[in-house]
């Protein structure tokens, strides 16, 4: 059976132009051939996505396909032999990548560098916990004075011979062509007959930059912070913005997972078997935990509020304690003496089996009698 386009997108019949266009950008994203090398399912399914937006964005086109499905459309506007469209995979990129929420208008690029930033920094693992300030040093790109940032030595340019001065340049791929940047004049139409001797036909210079950011409490390995206006500077004079990858070493005692907090505590056999209550350390300083008498070896215990506390929702989470219980390596003589009472206390005699253990050589006896 034929698989609808609303399927192919994993949408309703219902679904809004948003709703469209979200499930086409998240998908598009997630089969597109650049991040699926190799993979002829995903390229597949990538071109099944593609053909289901171009026709459900389209409202004329869907209200053919909701009435006579395929069918209709093979005699509307060219279907029958597949789609002519172009697309430009930088609007799926942007909407995840690009703009970041910033006022600035999404248009071609004239600079040969991206405005906007990105730096790595280390924190500490109690540095991300509590929060910090850090100083941050790194380089930025700005355009260079002497050619005006365009890289050439007389300050002029000419037009890209090979995108024609657009910008950029099509791929045939099956049924579509993959509009992309061009990479013989990184995507300003534009290019230099001589370069500028001061920047080297670069376009821009490095400068030295320093800055102190407060990285809130929270944070973890994979999140970066925006700090808006602090980026590489373009040829018009405006500010990119700077993103900050952190990293987060790991502790030698804790173990963080998301917002929670796990801990290998020891105890010693007899505090387990006793039940006795133990001061144990936490984030923020310490508590008792309450053993149960007979306490078995990696059982858990877990306490609320004890964790780290979320970066977005503030919600603290939890500390959980793993006891690890430990025994002697060495007896003294007493210490054997005492273990014996003690064992005998219990009615077991040094080298026979506990009475639950009787029933397991009784079986195993049974194996050997002849039936």
């Amino acid at each position: 059976m034929e698989v609808s386009y609303y399927e192919i997108l994993e949408i309703s019949q219902s679904a809004n132009a948003d709703e469209i266009k979200k499930a086409y950008r998240k998908l598009a994203l997630k089969y597109h051939p650049d991040r699926n090398a190799g993979d002829k399912e995903a390229e597949d399914k990538f071109k099944l996505v593609n053909e289901a937006y171009q026709v459900l964005s389209d409202e004329k086109k869907r209200e053919i396909y909701d009435r006579y499905g395929k069918d209709g459309l093979n005699g509307s506007g060219g279907f029958g032999g597949g789609f002519g469209a172009d697309f430009d995979i930088s609007d799926i990129f942007s909407s995840f990548f690009g703009d970041f929420g910033s006022s600035r208008t999404r248009r071609r690029n004239t600079d040969k560098y991206s405005v906007d930033l990105e730096v790595p920094i280390d924190i500490k693992f109690h540095e991300a916990v509590f929060g910090c300030e850090k100083e941050i040093s790194y380089k930025i790109k700005v355009p260079c004075d002497e050619c005006k940032s365009t890289g050439s030595k007389d300050g002029k340019t000419h037009t890209c011979q090979y995108c024609r001065g657009t910008g950029r340049i099509s791929q045939n791929r099956g049924f579509m062509s993959l509009v992309q940047e061009c990479p013989y004049c990184h995507g300003s139409g534009q290019t230099i007959s001589e370069k500028c001797p001061s920047c080297n036909g670069n376009g821009f210079k490095e400068e030295s930059k320093t800055i102190k950011i407060s990285i809130p409490e929270g944070v973890d390995s994979g999140m970066r912070m925006r700090v808006s206006g602090k980026g590489n500077i373009s040829s018009r004079g405006e500010s990119g913005d700077l993103y900050v990858n952190i990293n987060v070493a790991e502790d030698d005692y804790f173990i963080r997972h998301n917002d929670d907090i796990y801990v290998d505590f020891p105890v010693f056999f007899t505090q387990a078997i006793l039940g006795e209550s133990i001061t144990i350390p936490t984030l923020r300083g310490k508590t008792e935990l309450k053993l149960p008498v007979g306490a078995k070896d990696k059982q858990q215990f877990i306490f609320e509020n004890e964790g780290v506390k979320n970066v977005n929702s503030k919600r603290i989470g939890r500390l959980i304690v793993q006891i690890s219980i430990q025994n002697p390596q060495k007896l003294t003589d007493e210490q054997t003496e005492l273990l014996t009472k003690l064992q005998e206390s219990f009615d077991i005699k040094s080298g026979t089996a506990i009475h639950d253990n009787d029933s397991v050589f009784d079986k195993i006896k049974s194996w050997f009698k002849k039936s």
